[in-house]
């Protein structure tokens, strides 16, 4: 059974302008149930941010920042992170260039390896979450293919994305399987039909999370965060729905 839940602050990002909303945005997440936060940004500089999570009560379970900024100044990267505390240091998806070739993509996994290579010194992990385009081919070969075998298991981890994983035809619960003991974070985001597919509340769509939590469980997912990048209105009150079906099934 999932013990604490997390939502990426992708979800109301538009609700935190300054220190102000941000301190209540923080607040009614508490209020709806929510324990952790994932960063996409941190609005107010890292030490501000960090101040008013840890004064409302959120943790912080990991963050997305940018690539180049975290190769190019590591120590500021574990600095933050520090004042975040949290050893996950993560990107939202690989920097565009590293998409346009396999020899791209290569030189991408080799960047990412010397960058947690240098932190995990120190207790941190880099970690990458995936979008649908990692399923589709760059020389013949399957963009998250490269990554599961190039990336390094003992410093790196991945933020398993399960809409993300389907929208781009992949099994989701296979490759949690796959990726076994390196999902420290896993997304979960659900997928509705309409003509197209969309993304939706947890339990308004149709991907199975009952296997998905079943394996999850198995493979010590650490962090179950639920992430919604669109919401038909306002994302709080979609954040409530999920919430309430994931306590109602599996907490």
């Amino acid at each position: 059974m999932i013990k604490k839940l997390g939502v990426q602050l992708y979800t109301i990002r538009d609700a935190m302008k300054d220190e102000d909303s941000i301190r209540e945005s923080f607040l009614k997440l508490k209020a709806l149930g929510y324990d952790e936060g994932q960063t996409a940004g941190f609005f107010v500089g890292a030490k501000k941010f960090a101040e008013i999570a840890k004064e409302t009560g959120l943790s912080i379970c990991g963050t997305h920042c940018g690539f180049e900024e975290l190769i190019a100044d590591p120590d500021k990267a574990m600095e933050e992170h520090d004042l975040l505390g949290t050893k996950n240091i993560g990107i939202g998806g690989m920097p565009g260039w590293a998409r346009e070739s396999l020899e791209a993509l290569e030189k991408f996994v080799g960047q990412a390896n010397e960058f947690a290579a240098k932190v995990n010194k120190y207790g941190f992990k880099f970690t990458y979450h995936n979008h649908s385009f990692e399923f589709s081919k760059v020389g013949g070969k399957r963009m998250m293919d490269v990554l599961a075998d190039g990336l390094d298991p003992k410093t790196t981890s991945f933020v398993l994305d399960t809409y993300w994983v389907q929208h781009g035809g992949g099994d989701v619960r296979a490759w949690m399987e796959k990726l076994a003991g390196r999902i420290d974070i896993l997304h979960l985001k659900d997928m509705g039909m309409a003509g197209s597919q969309f993304i939706t509340e947890i339990g308004q769509g149709n991907i199975n999370f009952d296997g998905i939590i079943e394996v999850a469980e198995k493979i010590g997912v650490k962090h179950y965060v639920v992430e919604q990048d669109t919401c038909p209105g306002d994302p709080f009150d979609s954040l409530k729905i999920s919430r309430d079906y994931i306590k109602a099934k599996y907490m």
